[in-house]
């Protein structure tokens, strides 16, 4: 009994083993069945598209032959068409073969009068740019020109400015020194403007005694009344001429008219020293004798008025210089 009972759990063993081994290769059976079911599924559903798609291309394929033949069709026309038109074209090229040759000419011969036509342009643009240059060169020295005669016209201004204040300084002197010896004006003393200067002429009357190089007693009250004036007036050079007639003198002192005419000019700047405070380097001291008369005659009344001094006021014209050496 023990012996039988063995044997047989060793068989139930062994079916149990194969059982589970077939319970095992069942249910991957029935894995691969449901992979194999759902990829027949997906097999299926691609199968009907291409089916359907197969019957739109059927269709397309019937059109598609339809325009085909269609357009064979037109080809064919086109062709004979074509076949016309050539023949035409021939017909026509061998009818205006003579034209072709006649034009053929004129063109050569307008290509070569627009040869012609661009060369010349070509000198043209050449000289053009010649003369460009030559107007930028002519601008440049224009520009240099307005610029210098601008330079200049401001100079020119500059030098009216101060002409206009001299020429007003001369007339402002005259008119002070006038004011000033306004009653010798009656005793041989005259007051005018000569070239923007102020001359006071004296008369030998007014001044000296006949041959003599001192100043009376009325010609100093003159001067003194002039050195005034002067003296205020800082900005005038002051020159004194003294002038004789031609008739000739000489004495122990005096060695003739020059020397009489410069010893009279010494003595009237001796005057004006003494009695203000004008500065001794303003003043020049000269004589110029017989040989400038005012009047050239011979009479009695030429030598008169020959006989005289004349002082000349001239203002310092260092502003007209400075802008003169600029230029």
């Amino acid at each position: 009994m023990y012996l039988s009972s063995c044997v047989p759990a060793r068989q139930f063993d062994d079916m149990k083993a194969a059982r589970e081994r077939c319970d095992s290769e069942l249910a991957e059976l029935k894995a691969k069945y449901e992979t194999f079911t759902a990829r027949e599924k997906e097999l299926n559903v691609k199968v009907e598209e291409l089916s359907k798609q197969a019957k739109t291309l059927s269709g397309d394929t019937a059109s598609l032959g339809l325009s085909l033949r269609r357009l064979t069709s037109s080809y064919d026309k086109l062709n004979s068409t074509y076949d016309l038109l050539l023949q035409k074209n021939e017909q026509l090229m061998r009818g205006k073969e003579d034209d072709n040759k006649k034009l053929m000419g004129q063109f050569q011969l307008t290509q070569e009068e627009l040869i012609k036509k661009e060369d010349q342009l070509k000198l043209a643009e050449a000289d053009l740019q010649k003369r460009k240059a030559e107007v930028e060169s002519l601008s440049a020295d224009l520009k240099i020109f307005e610029k210098n005669l601008n330079e200049k016209e401001t100079k020119v201004k500059e030098l009216e400015s101060v002409l206009a204040k001299k020429d007003s300084t001369v007339k402002a002197l005259k008119t002070k020194v006038s004011d000033a010896l306004r009653g010798f004006q009656d005793n041989g003393l005259t007051v005018d403007m000569r070239n923007g200067k102020v001359y006071i002429s004296l008369e030998e009357r007014l001044l000296f005694a006949s041959g003599s190089t001192v100043v009376d007693a009325r010609g100093v009250t003159a001067l003194k009344d002039l050195a005034k004036v002067l003296e205020r007036e800082s900005d005038i050079h002051v020159l004194i001429e003294g002038h004789t007639d031609n008739v000739p003198i000489k004495s122990a002192s005096i060695k003739d008219n020059w020397d009489l005419s410069v010893l009279r000019a010494t003595s009237i700047v001796r005057i004006i020293t003494a009695n203000s405070k004008v500065d001794p380097r303003r003043l020049t001291a000269a004589g110029r004798g017989e040989f400038f008369p005012i009047d050239k005659g011979n009479t009695a009344d030429a030598r008169r008025k020959n006989r005289r001094t004349e002082i000349i006021l001239t203002p310092k014209l260092d502003e007209l210089f400075q802008i003169l050496e600029a230029q």
